[in-house]
């Protein structure tokens, strides 16, 4: 009887085991804002980011993961895994003051989530537009959020714009309590909560998009004292602004540890593109070329890693092709759900987890025809296409530890310019090929062509006339659309003022 006793406990201990493994996973999912490539400890010693560091170096760092060039592009991919010439929104940002946003056929991550019994929850900053319920966080799939609809805005004030208008809330209820408090500590508080309040019978999906680093350059003074060696003062704040953010994902990692979450959480750290490497902003991407807004890949390569004990191999660096479309389809099949055919994002779990070969061959860095330039880039292998305005800047900023103007690049760029490299030979994008290669500069401009056969048109909005400011609202960039015509204000615009997304 004992033995048997023996054997049935060593058996249900055993089953027990096997459940906690193939239990949904709890995902946190950070996407830092503006961070540059060697705005990390770990590409940069004089970056004071040790959770992060640890984090990565614990996990897997991912050294060829790409996203879209701005803000908007790239969270409108992460959230439908669509490049985002097919969503719309390819061209640029989304403007405070336009009556778009992404469109709503897209069944985005969270509802995806959702489906396979995920609570989620937002953390920061949403820039997916927000002209009626539909198109805010709450509207598409976050069971409750806390952040901003806009692009950036004043880290102590939570205001956004010439007139300082607040750009703060809890779910749809405005907070105006909150002016002074910084706004890393903010949300990590609030994030800490949300994880604290958690239903733990339930798995969680934590978006914890931050507003750092994007400007305003603010920091809390003892950051700065960090960096005091630092002689600029620009750089020395973007840096005290990195460690912040460092800080901030602390105190939720710790929230998810204490709450007894840890053990069973995916933690992915991205940016969202370069950062600006400009004397406003301070980011910096070398040794890679050029900067946010470009198609260069200081532009479009950035810092991605991964955490958790559901990865099989970690402590090294991973080499593999991914982008930013991948995580859609790579989350819903890693939690039982099913993600469309027609997809651009791919399925990476075995390489991300494993480390096997990447079943992503190619990628569209944009396609964007808006100008009369042509912004336009396609990877095949190892060879990249830019094709028209690849943006400015077009050269090498060093370091700004050492702040210089770096090496400038001269030459108009024409509709029609054509440049080719192998990243593989040349990742930084030194050796243009196009004259050497003309076949293989054919051969992609042929793949740009039919891939641009998907294309989703620019979505345009008209400005909103002034008499839908903040202003006459409470001084709150809110849900304007949809509340001007209950308030009875004079729609100048007529049924143009409606963009056919907000409808």
């Amino acid at each position: 009887m004992d033995n048997t006793l023996a054997l049935l406990s060593i058996l249900l201990a055993v089953c027990g085991v096997v459940h906690a493994q193939t239990e949904r996973p709890h995902i946190l999912f950070i996407l830092a804002d503006d961070l540059g490539w060697s705005d990390i400890g770990y590409n940069n010693p004089y970056v004071i980011t040790p959770t992060l560091d640890t984090l990565a170096q614990d996990g897997v760092i991912f050294n060829q993961s790409y996203a879209l060039p701005a803000c908007t592009p790239s969270r409108a991919s992460l959230m439908t895994g669509y490049f985002a010439y097919r969503t719309g929104l390819q061209h640029d940002v989304l403007v405070k003051n336009r009556p778009t946003g992404l469109p709503l056929h897209f069944t985005i991550l969270p509802q995806k989530l959702k489906e396979q019994g995920y609570s989620t929850y937002m953390v920061g900053k949403w820039h997916l537009g927000f002209c009626k319920d539909e198109y805010t966080p709450n509207g598409r799939g976050f069971d409750h959020f806390y952040g901003f609809y806009t692009a950036a805005g004043d880290y102590y004030t939570h205001t956004t714009g010439p007139k300082n208008f607040l750009d703060l809330r809890e779910d749809f209820t405005p907070d105006r309590d909150q002016g002074g408090v910084y706004s890393s500590d903010l949300f990590s508080e609030k994030a800490a909560n949300y994880v604290a309040n958690h239903d733990t019978s339930k798995p969680l999906f934590m978006y914890y998009s931050l507003q750092s680093v994007h400007g305003p350059l603010q920091v809390p003074e003892k950051y700065l004292d960090k960096y005091l060696f630092v002689k600029n003062l620009g750089r020395r704040t973007k840096l005290g602004m990195i460690t912040a953010m460092d800080d901030s994902v602390a105190v939720l990692v710790e929230a998810f540890k204490e709450h007894g979450l840890w053990n069973n959480t995916l933690l992915i750290f991205q940016s969202d593109n370069g950062g600006p490497a400009n004397e406003n902003n301070f980011g910096n991407n070398w040794p890679l070329r050029g900067s946010k807004k470009t198609l260069w890949e200081g532009g479009t390569r950035v810092v991605t890693f991964a955490h958790g004990p559901m990865l099989e191999k970690t402590g090294y660096v991973n080499n593999e092709m991914m982008h930013i479309v991948d995580w859609f389809p790579t989350l819903v099949n890693l939690t039982g759900g099913e993600s469309d055919s027609d997809m651009d994002g791919l399925n990476l779990w075995d390489t991300i987890s494993k480390g096997d070969p990447s079943p992503r061959t190619e990628f569209v860095y944009n396609i964007d025809e808006e100008d009369d330039i042509p912004r336009q880039a396609i990877r095949v292998g190892d060879y990249k296409l830019i094709h028209g305005k690849a943006g400015n800047p077009s050269h090498w900023v060093p370091p700004p530890e050492n702040y210089c103007l770096g090496e400038a690049e001269n030459g108009r760029i024409f509709k029609n310019y054509t440049r080719l490299f192998n990243l593989k030979d040349d990742p930084t994008e030194r050796n243009d090929l196009s004259k050497a290669m003309p076949k293989k500069v054919e051969e992609m401009l042929a793949r740009l062509e039919e891939l641009k056969e998907k294309t989703y048109p620019v979505l345009h909005a008209p400005a909103l006339n002034k008499e839908s400011s903040p202003a006459r609202f409470g001084g709150l960039w809110n849900l304007l659309i949809a509340i001007l015509p209950i308030l009875g204000v004079e729609v100048l615009y007529g049924e143009n003022l409606l963009s056919d997304t907000c409808q």
